[in-house]
């Protein structure tokens, strides 16, 4: 076939070949668009014939030549060469099925699961039913999530569906049309369920959190104090602790106030007390009730900021862990050059809760916290600042003109920004003057639980404003973890992508694919074709 009727027949081929890639596509619930399809095989099968038919004559003499046997013989190895292509290639996909691989090379790593699910999902001791019920146009962005986490863990079953197709699952499950939205997907484990319509990482790994814990231990927020805020117009604003509060209970913890003054004791129920950035003294008792709590094989949250009015210090000092007086500084390695906003990135890779950690934290306003060389308890520095830091302890100069200079009187760093550890409970009873009679009770029943200390010198670190910066909120909620004896909750939690999103209707979709998928490969189809024949055409004389 030579001339035009090679030209028709090779247009023919391209139209055959994308009418048929469309249908196939559509098949599989792309969509099929029957004018796109219909009219790429009509002209396709019109120029095939007009190509047969005006090429009759050429094709007569070349089967009388040697030609015909030779073009037989090129045809049938381009065939068999073809065909190999296609079954390699085949092959390969196959494998690709069977035995997947999965490649993240993004920076952030957003389409990995994090330390954290990966950790829940390799524990999971009984199989996890999802249900997605999702239009087929809405389902791919939930898919990728899903898929995920069933390439991780194969107790983690998926199914997908259309509601507009199976309302029956929705009356099943006692899903309603208000409830379903534009889908929401359901997380099953034996007879506990529930449904999401935000479907992330972190919001499908805090549903799995929630239903695979057992039980539901209770931390305590001290107040009375000028603590931080937990609740209201406070507790919501930069400087409050609401976000603090809502992590904690994301991860199954029941989130309490208390307020010792009027309790007395600290609740027998109280697996954790947080004392988060207390600005006036405490009462004598409230003192004594923390030490009994203390020393019965309790476990306490403390951080304290520079300057900050409460006679806390001096418990924790009794405790066998020092609290500067001072004001960490770093010029070189802080946020936007603000000198006492540090950046943190050095931790003690032996305990629990920092192992995990290689990335930033962020501090404001911190003062320097270490062990003491003859406390009475098994203590370690947590978080370090940087090489250029000190801990300024000329604070007079420092708040009223503003100048921090490094001298003999300051901690050069890296400064040591928090401790924890266990506290020799014996130790703990026998500061409470206060009440002999209870310091001996809780001697003798602390047993052999020992009490746990985590004591960080700023409280900012863990508030609204910063909460959610760099790895804070992992080395607040992974503090809690270990105070409170969950050390495999500690992890890494997801990372969150900082992409933008925007929202296409399904014939806008519909276009984007067509266009992207047929109408542009098949007019450089074409264009392929034109070049060939004119090349291939012998030149005018």
């Amino acid at each position: 076939m030579t001339g035009t009727p090679a030209l028709l027949g090779a247009l023919g081929l391209v139209a055959l070949v994308f009418g048929f890639l469309n249908l196939l596509v559509g098949l599989f619930g792309a969509g099929i668009d029957p004018f796109w399809v219909g009219g790429n095989l009509a002209v396709g099968a019109l120029l095939l014939v007009v190509a047969g038919v005006r090429s009759v004559e050429s094709l007569r003499e070349r089967l009388a030549s040697g030609g015909a046997r030779r073009a037989g013989r090129y045809g049938s190895s381009a065939i068999l060469s073809t065909v190999f292509a296609i079954a390699i290639v085949w092959l390969l996909g196959f494998l690709a099925t069977r035995y997947p691989v999965r490649f993240d090379w993004s920076e952030q790593k957003v389409h990995s699961l994090s330390d954290q699910t990966t950790k829940l999902l390799a524990g999971l001791d009984t199989d996890v039913r999802v249900l997605a019920l999702y239009p087929a146009i809405e389902a791919q962005p939930v898919r990728e999530i899903l898929d995920r986490y069933a390439y991780a863990s194969p107790r983690f079953a998926v199914e997908f569906a259309d509601p507009t197709e199976r309302p029956d699952l929705l009356e099943k499950n006692g899903i309603t049309e208000e409830q379903l939205g534009r889908g929401l997907v359901r997380v099953a484990i034996g007879e506990e369920s529930t449904q999401l319509t935000d479907v992330t990482e972190e919001n499908l790994t805090n549903a799995l959190v929630k239903l695979t814990r057992k039980t539901e231990k209770t931390v305590y927020f001290l107040e009375g104090h000028n603590e931080r805020s937990l609740a209201g117009e406070a507790g919501t604003g930069k400087e409050g602790f609401a976000r603090a509060a809502d992590a904690l209970k994301n991860e199954r913890y029941r989130v309490e106030p208390l307020l010792l003054a009027a309790k007395g004791e600290v609740p027998p129920d109280a697996d954790v007390v947080i004392v988060a950035g207390a600005t006036r003294p405490l009462l004598e008792d409230e003192h004594a009730a923390l030490t009994r709590y203390l020393a019965r094989g309790g476990a306490l949250l403390v951080m304290v900021d520079p300057r900050a009015k409460t006679d806390l210090v001096g418990d924790v000092r009794g405790w066998g862990i020092d609290v500067g007086d001072d004001i960490i500084v770093d010029r070189k390695l802080a946020l936007f050059g603000r000198a006492t906003t540090p950046f943190a990135s050095r931790y003690d890779t032996a305990h629990a809760i920092t192992k995990d950690l290689r990335e930033t934290t962020l501090f404001h306003v911190a003062r320097s916290v270490r062990p003491q060389t003859n406390a009475k308890g098994a203590f370690t520095e947590l978080v370090l600042t940087g090489d250029s830091s000190w801990a300024e302890t000329d604070l007079d100069r420092f708040f009223g003109e503003a100048v921090a200079e490094l001298d003999g009187n300051d901690l050069k760093g890296p400064v040591s920004i928090a401790v924890a550890g266990t506290l020799d409970v014996s130790n703990a009873a026998a500061g409470d003057a206060a009440n002999p009679k209870a310091a001996g009770e809780a001697g003798a029943e602390s047993a052999a639980k020992p009490a746990r200390l985590v004591v960080y010198g700023d409280s900012d670190f863990a508030s609204n404003e910063l909460l959610e910066a760099y790895r804070n909120r992992d080395l607040f909620l992974n503090s809690v973890n270990w105070l409170a004896g969950d050390v495999e909750a500690i992890s890494i939690r997801p990372n969150r992508s900082r992409a933008s999103r925007f929202q296409l209707s399904q014939e806008q979709f519909m276009t984007i694919r067509s266009l992207s998928l047929f109408v542009l490969p098949e007019a450089f189809g074409i264009l392929g074709v034109l070049t060939w024949w004119t090349r291939r055409r012998p030149p005018e004389r």
